[in-house]
């Protein structure tokens, strides 16, 4: 089984959400569906099979989920020492050297990727190209719109 890498941050909300669905979530639809087999015929019984099928995405992400936790290998990004350079789960602040623009992202997990947030996933290409580098050093990065340059300004562990 491979490991699934993830922030300590990434990992509580996974449990937390784990924890809403069995312990919230599960319970709603247990009560919907008990709510729509009293109406009678299940046959023809739409809030039954709604029911039904919303346990069924519940059932399916607590898996997901205990099979994502059980795979995770936890990193604390404020507990790294890498000696500057860019790892799984640094805070990189970059200029983009076309435009000037100053972005800062955050490498996680696939599961908390979130662009609005600065969390680029650590599968993405302007994460791959940035994964080793130190401040200083100039990424090349992939982009659908040809070759973007970015050089990193600073590398924390946060």
């Amino acid at each position: 089984m491979t490991t699934i890498p993830l922030t300590t941050r990434g990992a509580e909300k996974l449990k937390e959400e784990l924890h809403r669905l069995k312990t919230v979530e599960r319970h709603a639809v247990i009560q919907a569906i008990a709510e729509a087999r009293a109406q009678g015929d299940l046959s023809e019984n739409a809030e039954y099979e709604a029911a039904k099928d919303k346990q069924g995405f519940i059932e399916g992400r607590i898996l997901e989920i205990e099979g994502k936790l059980a795979a995770a290998q936890v990193i604390d990004p404020a507990a790294l020492d890498a000696g500057g350079r860019v790892v799984f789960g640094a805070t990189v602040d970059l200029e983009d050297e076309d435009s000037g623009n100053a972005v800062t992202y955050q490498i996680t997990g696939d599961d908390e990727a979130d662009i609005k947030l600065g969390r680029i996933s650590i599968s993405s290409p302007i994460a791959r190209a940035l994964i080793g580098k130190e401040a200083g050093d100039t990424a090349e990065v992939q982009a659908p719109g040809g070759v973007r340059r970015y050089e990193i300004i600073a590398v924390r562990y946060e």
